[in-house]
């Protein structure tokens, strides 16, 4: 896989036109059209909307550009990481582990914050199941973790946490062609197709109480289940069905119109983000950040 053919994509999404972007690309318009074929054919669906004048991305095209230009800004952070650390060994490179679902958007703008207040840092991401998060600062292979709040293991001794971040769990869906919810709980006794996190991403828990109090399991057929929320979100995006998704993953689909937001109001779950560290694991680096945002906790939000 030729990871730049994303970057021929969102050029032709930037020119709707096969031959301008080829341009941009120094490239003959067939090759550049050999280029993103061949990035059709390594998906398996149709990225681009040919029949239109401009060209158009399709919804997966929408969605490969997204997640193809956040892998190719990982891979280079990570790469540039790694040269500044070798040319400054004496460096320590701090080590978050962080949910899928908080990984995604989060994590990304409060590290930006963080750098801008604190100074610059070397840093690298894990995103993974909160279980996997948790075990690997229990084995020194983090230095810190970032989680939703309201898991017993990560509230335990030795893990300390401070608040860095507040987001909501809320319920979305597709549009339907005249902007309203595809799928509304309006009508009585019709089930609702649900895509649920799976029992392995504790994330889930938190829906437990709101479905209780009102009554949703009997309303809610499970059509898929997943622990990351960006499979949920894809799968909603597609119409699949009704999935409770952290806003700070889902803003652009709402703002964009990709999703909406469903069911009732009082239906949303407000949740705080924290930052847990092992206090039996630390170092200098690490603990000056730690005393950096222990002070602020109250003021010190993205």
């Amino acid at each position: 896989m030729d990871t730049t053919l994303f970057r021929d994509l969102e050029r032709l999404k930037q020119t709707g036109n096969f031959s301008q972007a080829a341009v941009l690309g120094n490239l003959s318009q067939p090759a550049f059209s050999r280029r993103i074929k061949a990035l059709e054919a390594w998906v398996g669906a149709s990225l681009v909307d040919r029949t239109r004048h401009p060209v158009r991305l399709t919804d997966a095209g929408v969605q490969m550009l997204e997640a193809g230009l956040q892998a190719l800004s990982r891979i280079e952070h990570e790469r540039s990481q790694i040269l500044e650390a070798q040319s400054l060994p004496d460096k320590y490179v701090v080590t978050f582990a962080a949910q899928h679902s908080i990984s995604w958007r989060f994590y990304p703008n409060w590290l930006l914050s963080l750098e801008e207040a604190y100074g610059p840092i070397l840093s690298r991401l894990r995103a993974d199941d909160l279980p996997n998060c948790m075990r690997d600062l229990e084995e020194r292979e983090a230095d810190f973790v970032i989680a939703y709040k309201g898991f017993s293991k990560s509230e335990a001794a030795p893990f300390q946490s401070i608040l860095i971040g507040h987001d909501q769990m809320i319920p979305v869906c597709k549009p339907d062609a005249d902007g309203t919810p595809l799928f509304e709980f309006d009508t009585p006794n019709v089930e609702m197709p649900y895509l649920r996190f799976r029992d392995v991403a504790p994330i889930g828990n938190h829906l437990d109480t709101l479905f209780k109090s009102h009554g949703l399991h009997s309303r809610l057929r499970t059509v898929y289940e997943n622990s990351m929320g960006g499979a949920l979100r894809i799968r909603a995006r597609a119409g699949d069905g009704v999935a409770w998704l952290p806003h700070s993953l889902v803003a652009p689909d709402l703002e964009s119109k990709l999703l909406v937001r469903t069911g009732a109001p009082e239906w949303a779950i407000d949740m705080d983000i924290r930052l847990y560290r092992n206090v039996r694991h630390s170092n200098r680096l690490t603990r000056s950040i730690w005393s950096f945002l222990e002070v602020r906790e109250n003021v010190f939000l993205a």
